[in-house]
């Protein structure tokens, strides 16, 4: 069984790409300015067994996904489960948000998993259970000031979940996942940290290793499961 996982150097895609490693499949880890990470990583996986491969390309640039996209088909003629992980969060109030700043969130967010997936079709189909799962964000749902682009990103990654899950199935089953603060951004002060912890009902923050079960269960046993959702949040979403 052969997965691919985009933004796989650190935090979730790493995560996510270790579970997945030790259920049993092998590796296509795509990665940018992580690479040196995600080939670290390629390594640590290749030790316990399965078969790894890196791939470097800057997903805001067209181009450069297309030709992920043809190294991944020649490659590997058949391919179980694409995670659309890689995402870029940044802060900027709306009025200082320009076309290129959008253009780019858009690109990296939703368009590059839009074209990962139906440039990889044809591979998906040759599987046995193929399964599409993306990386979305409550943010889809819950506003976040400052982040006017992101967050229209991350709904429209949760839109095309449900609308590939329609349009592809019996064959190919999509679903999301929606963590919460599950990773914490580098650039909150500890004051932010808290009062966002305040307000999760498990009062307290989740790791990136609850995004990845979620993954391995909606690609391995969740067989029934298409066009869903899933939020790991401790509970966030429901308390707003």
């Amino acid at each position: 069984m052969l997965a691919v996982v985009t933004g796989a150097g650190v935090r979730v895609g790493r995560a996510i790409a270790v579970a997945l490693a030790d259920a049993g499949y092998d590796l296509a880890l795509h990665a940018n300015d992580n690479i040196t990470a995600a080939t670290d990583l390629a390594a640590e996986i290749a030790k316990k067994g399965r078969r790894t491969s890196t791939h470097k390309a800057d997903l805001s640039d067209p181009l450069q996904v297309e030709r992920l996209v043809n190294e991944l088909r020649e490659r590997y003629p058949s391919i179980d489960v694409l995670v659309n992980s890689a995402s870029i969060y940044v802060e900027k109030p709306f009025a200082e948000i320009d076309a290129a700043a959008y253009a780019r969130m858009q690109q990296i967010n939703l368009a590059s998993p839009f074209f990962l997936t139906q440039g990889l079709l044809e591979p998906l189909k040759r599987s046995a259970s193929p399964s599409v799962i993306n990386i979305v964000d409550i943010a889809a749902e819950r506003v976040v000031p400052r982040y006017a682009h992101y967050t229209v990103s991350k709904a429209g990654l949760a839109a095309l979940t449900k609308a590939l899950a329609t349009e592809l199935a019996p064959t190919i089953r999509v679903n999301g996942v929606s963590p919460g603060l599950v990773a914490m951004p580098v650039n909150w002060s500890e004051s932010t940290k808290s009062g966002a912890l305040g307000r999760i009902p498990l009062q307290r923050s989740g790791a990136p290793e609850d995004v990845a079960k979620l993954v391995v269960f909606l690609a391995r046993e969740a067989t029934y499961m298409t066009g869903q959702i899933v939020a790991v949040d401790g509970g966030w979403s429901a308390a707003l």
